[in-house]
């Protein structure tokens, strides 16, 4: 099955923000890219949706994962700064069928060592945009590797 990472979606801006970074919500344009990604995310057999526990991934992921007829669920290796736990998480989670929310550093970082270590064609510099999705093909012959990539830039 396939993996999904999702980059939330368009978010309030980082200095305009009163209060903690985490608590910062998807702005109009944000939701109506969650509501795109649902609607994507609906036919592809999805099993399990994970999100990092900030407040723009949670609301990127729950009109998918209701639409699904799942519970998301929270995973503080997908938070941003170090990569290392959600790198682990994405080989873990290669034959399942999961949706991985996260962020611009962790995204591009899980991105990097599937590049490198499975070889994987993933363009010369690799887009990430918010409100994008990334689908990894598992490799059928190395568990917890990729062999194929396909980047769905955001609809809107």
């Amino acid at each position: 099955m396939t993996l999904f990472l999702v980059r939330h979606a368009q978010a309030g801006s980082r200095k305009a923000h009163d209060g903690h970074d985490r608590d910062r919500r998807l702005t109009a344009e944000g939701r109506h890219q969650a509501a795109d990604i649902a609607g994507l995310l609906v036919d592809f057999g999805v099993t399990r949706v994970l999100t990092s526990p900030y407040r723009r991934c949670i609301e990127t992921v729950a009109p998918a994962a209701a639409a699904l007829g799942l519970e998301f669920e929270l995973d503080e290796r997908l938070a941003e700064g170090p990569a290392a736990g959600a790198i682990e998480l994405a080989r873990g989670l290669a034959r399942s069928g999961a949706v991985l929310c996260s962020h611009g550093d962790i995204i591009p970082a899980i991105l990097a060592v599937v590049d490198r270590e499975d070889a994987v064609e993933l363009g010369r510099e690799p887009r990430c945009q918010k409100g994008s999705i990334w689908v990894l093909e598992p490799d059928p012959g190395l568990p917890g590797r990729f062999s194929t990539a396909v980047y769905v830039p955001p609809m809107r």
